[in-house]
């Protein structure tokens, strides 16, 4: 991968990353626009282009998906400012092998070349690290049915940046999984995750939940306590169903994440604070900002980047792999062999329109590994298990 073009209109920077790899040994070309780009790919077919995603006449995911069209053989890896993630989504769906988020070292762009041993497809490539970040992310299971694929590649994309991240999605999707995702794949990974259930948190202790307290500060404050906050600094905050907090909360949330400082309640200093957040909810948030529950200034605030979860029933295509991984983890949890499920039970859990999602399904599980008697699964055992599970593809054929 020795035969680099670099796109890139601000000279000076294009400049910088000629000087740079052509010292490592690489033979590198610039170009500053598309028009230009579009000659020097025909003319050199170069091996890697490393391209800036806006350009001054045109686009460079118009670029990209114009050189796969034609050399299918070119990789290219976006570069791209935190601003433009979501067209960074895109042009990994168009073909592209990577992207590497503005302001970045030439050494970490570096990484990723020598990655590539070999000419190959991009195809192959995003193959090859779809299989890396899988190895790293073994105490997941990643579900392999388009939806999840795209909520994984807007984990890939966005956890290295310090964008807040707002996750929706049903209960029992799987929000705290990916919000846990995102902090293992971001720089703030050796720091702490302190995950908060907002719906559980009562308005007279938000304050002291989240800014923590000095002693005598109130009465019952017979200590000095961390908030969430300081106990979260330099790593991830993560605010779960965040549409239960009260208004005056979310006040003095906003403000907390705007001044980066909060002030533990009896304090006389505030204290600075670096801390990611990542929020979710099962709530339909506009409706809660037009009927005023909901304050429109937070709700920006916290979701400069969107994930949505699906739902499992429009994943049914993963239900099988999810039912296995469940049966692994419940065999270790609750000292059982239980070598599977017979096919008739399978195909009732891909019937079943699981309302609960990923939970119910692991919860059903667990059930069914608790009080199995044998090797196998049976769906005798689901009817006495779970006999709404056995009986919904009965109801539903009774109903058409």
């Amino acid at each position: 991968m020795k035969n680099i073009l670099i796109i890139e209109d601000v000279v000076t920077f294009g400049l910088m990353l000629k000087t740079w790899f052509t010292k490592k040994g690489f033979e590198v070309r610039t170009s500053l626009s598309v028009a230009d780009a579009k000659k020097e790919i025909e003319n050199a077919q170069p091996n890697l282009i490393i391209s800036d995603l806006r350009l001054p006449d045109g686009s460079g995911l118009d670029l990209l998906k114009w050189t796969k069209d034609k050399y299918p053989d070119i990789v290219i890896i976006m570069m791209t400012n935190y601003a433009d993630i979501q067209t960074a989504v895109e042009s990994i769906r168009a073909g592209a092998y990577d992207y590497i988020a503005k302001p970045f070292n030439p050494e970490q762009l570096l990484e990723k070349i020598t990655a590539l041993d070999s000419p190959t497809t991009t195809k192959d490539k995003k193959t090859s690290r779809t299989s890396k970040n899988t190895d790293s992310d073994s105490n997941y299971v990643h579900g392999n049915s388009l939806e999840y694929k795209k909520v994984y590649e807007y984990v890939n994309l966005v956890a290295p940046t310090n964008l807040s991240v707002f996750i929706k999605g049903e209960s029992g999707v799987g929000k705290e999984h990916i919000a846990r995702l995102i902090h293992e794949k971001s720089l703030r990974a050796s720091a702490p995750f302190i995950p908060v259930d907002c719906g559980a948190m009562s308005k007279e202790l938000s304050a002291s939940e989240f800014f923590g307290h000095i002693r005598g500060s109130f009465t019952g404050a017979i200590n000095n306590k961390k908030g969430h906050f300081e106990e979260a600094d330099g790593g991830t905050l993560f605010l779960d169903e965040i549409g239960n907090l009260s208004l005056d909360t979310q006040m003095q949330l906003l403000r907390a994440l705007q001044e980066k400082k909060i002030k533990p309640i009896g304090a006389n200093k505030e204290i600075p604070i670096d801390v990611r957040v990542v929020a979710a909810t099962n709530e339909d948030m506009e409706k809660a900002i037009a009927a005023g529950r909901f304050r429109s200034d937070l709700y920006h605030r916290v979701n400069e980047f969107v994930i949505e979860m699906p739902p499992l029933e429009k994943c049914k295509e993963d239900i099988v792999l999810f039912t296995h991984h469940f049966l692994k983890i419940a065999n270790g949890e609750i000292n059982k062999s239980v070598v599977g499920f017979d096919e008739e039970t399978l195909n009732l859990f891909q019937k079943y329109n699981w309302p609960g999602n990923i939970r119910e399904l692991k919860n059903v599980i667990f059930r069914l590994v608790l009080i199995a008697q044998e090797d196998i699964i049976t769906s005798e055992l689901l009817k006495e298990c779970a006999p709404n599970i056995y009986h919904y593809k009965r109801m539903e054929n009774e109903i058409h």
